[in-house]
This record gives structure tokens, sequence and C-alpha cells, in this order.
């Protein structure tokens, strides 16, 4: 607006179709009744939108009718030239105003300009532009001036809108996979955090999950597909798909992470992910542990103390069909927390992985109340945002993940 006002005109104002804003065809038959747009930017002289909010707001759906100059520039693709304002849009500022007197000095427009904004042979909406008495006409040349702001406006909606429906759309994916922020179960209460890589992104290929067992066992899962963006995203949805799937088995751990890596290996982008599996038993007091190429979680005990687990076997990335998954099964006799992560959580160009882990295992200890109780609300959750938000090894090049789990072996 501040490139149209109050230089070369006295008023301008932007619309756009409501078919076009809320992703329909932007216009459903060439000369259409009516339109309706909504009014996106306004500036009157020097005074900003928000000036004229009472009478004109922002975001304001109007009805323009076939006989307007508004409507026959989206049916036409040209501009409408008018020595005044038109006659229904005069009607509708005198009623919707009541007496201000700014609409009087808005309606004295001399000349009148309605340019029509388009993309791939669409219209999308139109811009206006008005002169007072006491300025030329708008000629030509400024049609063409216009004509040419409006072509690039249009580019730069176009690209916002592209932008605002990848978000909307990943966002959507990341809700709909992420588990609920806390899940609590007989003997086991859980919660996660997780920050994806980079400053615009939104979801990664970090995957993790809380996974109901036969037997009252409950199963945990934090793992890796490379890379980032859509292609690492679509991965790590079909690899948390199967993994889910498994789960509904009555198959030992390593079982469940050795179908995972056969079905790995059919899955685009999913070949060298990095998981760990954790399946705790509070009847049997026991929690086992199968990793696949994965950082070792660490337990934090009751003498306050955080360790990585020494595991059996590191295991192999999925999808290289390897087949030989050993587990790793500590007996828990007492109440102790699991954190699993992400690598993103300890790998860094400046130092080596197990320096990582031997610094994230410090700040385990550190973060953790050892006063507070595990089953109330929030506590878990709180300890994992001070664990994530305090580890920055990697300076946001990857995804950090944590998952913490809270084991209470059964008294029966």
């Amino acid at each position: 607006m501040q490139a149209l006002t109050p230089g070369f005109c006295d008023a301008a104002s932007v619309y756009l179709l409501e078919r076009w804003l809320v992703e329909e065809n932007a216009y459903p038959a060439g000369d259409p009744p009516h339109v309706e747009a909504r009014r996106l930017a306004l500036r009157v002289g020097a005074e900003a939108s928000a000036t004229w909010e009472g009478i004109l707001p922002v975001g304001e759906v109007i009805v323009f009718p076939r006989e307007t100059p508004y409507a026959r520039s989206l049916a036409t693709r040209r501009p409408q030239l008018l020595d005044a304002v038109d006659a229904h849009t005069s009607e509708r500022l005198r009623v919707s105003s009541g007496d201000d007197a700014r609409i009087g000095r808005l309606l004295r427009t001399a000349s009148f300009l309605v340019v029509p904004l388009h993309l791939r042979g669409a219209a999308v909406g139109f811009v206006v532009c008005g002169r007072g008495p006491d300025r030329a006409r708008f000629l030509s040349d400024d049609t063409a001036a216009v004509e040419a702001l409006a072509a690039r406006a249009c580019v730069a909606l176009d690209n916002a809108r592209r932008y605002e429906r990848e978000r909307r759309t990943a966002l959507a994916i990341r809700q709909s996979l992420l588990p609920a922020t806390a899940h609590s179960f007989d003997g086991c209460h859980i919660s996660h955090a997780y920050v994806p890589a980079g400053y615009d992104t939104v979801i990664g290929g970090d995957w993790f999950d809380v996974l109901p067992r036969p037997g009252g066992r409950i199963g945990l899962v934090v793992g890796d597909a490379m890379g980032h963006g859509p292609e690492s995203a679509v991965a790590m949805i079909q690899l948390r798909t199967a993994a889910r799937t498994l789960a509904g088995i009555d198959i030992s751990p390593a079982e469940l992470v050795r179908r995972l890596d056969t079905l790995a290996s059919d899955i685009p982008g999913a070949s060298f992910a990095t998981c760990m599996y954790a399946e705790w038993d509070a009847q049997h007091h026991t929690c086992t542990l199968v990793g696949a190429g994965h950082p070792p979680p660490l337990i934090r005990g009751p003498d306050g103390k955080a360790a990585p687990v020494t595991l059996t076997s590191p295991g192999l990335p999925l999808g290289l069909g390897t087949g030989t998954y050993e587990p790793t099964v500590l007996k828990v006799p007492e109440p102790a927390l699991l954190l699993l992560y992400s690598d993103g959580m300890v790998e860094s160009r400046q130092s080596d992985i197990d320096q990582g882990i031997t610094r994230l295992a410090g700040l385990f200890a550190q973060a953790v109340d050892a006063s507070a109780d595990l089953t109330a609300s929030g506590t878990l959750h709180t300890w994992c945002e001070r664990i994530l938000h305090h580890t920055s090894v990697t300076g946001g090049t990857d995804d950090r993940t944590v998952l913490l789990a809270a084991l209470t072996p059964s008294s029966d």
C-alpha cells in the first residue's frame, strides 16, 4: 500500500477472491452473477488501515454484483477506469458508515481505477485506486504502472499461499503422527519433547511412539530416517506405521525389530534408518532393549546417577536385511527413569558421539528433581523440555527428540 499512497493516489485497497483464498476454483464461470472478495489491505493517504478499521475493516468479505466495475474487471481481465466511485459502492459505504465524515471525503474521488489480479489465466482479486478532485486523473501510463505492480503482487501472493499450504500439510502430518504429550499406564508414565531441525522445518525424519503390547507390556521406540524434508518424513511415516502394526502381534522385541528391518528394505528412503526399541514389563520387572544402529538409552536409578545402558549388541541400521538383533534385558527392581533420544541430541562435528552421550547423561541427572512425584501431571514433560532445550550440540542441524519413561515395577 505504501507504494501507492499517498504518492500515486489518495486511497488504495487490495481484495482477493474468497474462492481463491480457500483454495477452490478461483472462478466458477466467466461472468458470474456476483463475486465474493476479502479486503486484505487498505490505505487512505498516509493513514494506516487501523485508522479505518471500524468502517472498512481488513478481512471483511464483500459481495460485488455483476454490474460493478470490480466484477467487470475480473470477467474481462481488463482495468476499469471511471470518473467516480460506482453507484453500488457509494450506496454501500453510505449505509454502512452512518454519519462518519471520512466516508464523504473518500467518495469525492474524481478518478477511480480497478485493476484485476490474475494468475495462470485465473482471476484471483483486484486492486482499487482513487484520486481526489485536486489531483490529475489516471492516464494509460498510470494504469500500466498499477498492472505491473499487480503482476508482481500476484506472484508474491501465490508464493505465500503455496508456502502456507505446505506448512499446513506438514503440521497436519506432524500432529497426526506425534504421540500425545503424556501417556500413563500401570507401572509406566511417559512423556516426550521434539524440535525439528532448521528454522523453517516443521517435520523431519525423527520418529517415536508409545506402543501398548500384548500382556500389558509397553513398547517405546525412537528412530531416525536419514536426511530431512518430505522424503525423510514419508519414510518416517511408513516406519512408524509398520512398528505400530507389529506391536499388535505377540512377538518378542528382537523379532519385532527383525521384521521392521525386513519391511524397511522395501520402503524408499528407509534404508539405514536407525531406531532404539524398549519394552517395559512391570509384572516381571524387566526392560528389554533392542538397538538398530541407534545411540543407547540412558537410565537413572534411585541413586540419582544417569548412565548409558551397555547393550548386548548395538545392531545394524534398518533396511539392510541382516536379521540379527540381540536383546538386552535389564532387571529393574526399583523405580527408574529411562531416556530414549535421537542422535541429534548427541552427535556433533566438534566432538565424539561418546562425549555427547556423556554430556547428555550429566544433563539428564541434573534436570530431574529427585523429590518430585513421577506420576504428577506435567512433571515428566517439564524434565523433557529441560533436557531438550539445554542440549544444542548439533547447532540445530538435526532433529532432536527425547522420550522419557518413569518405570515403576509392580508390587504384586
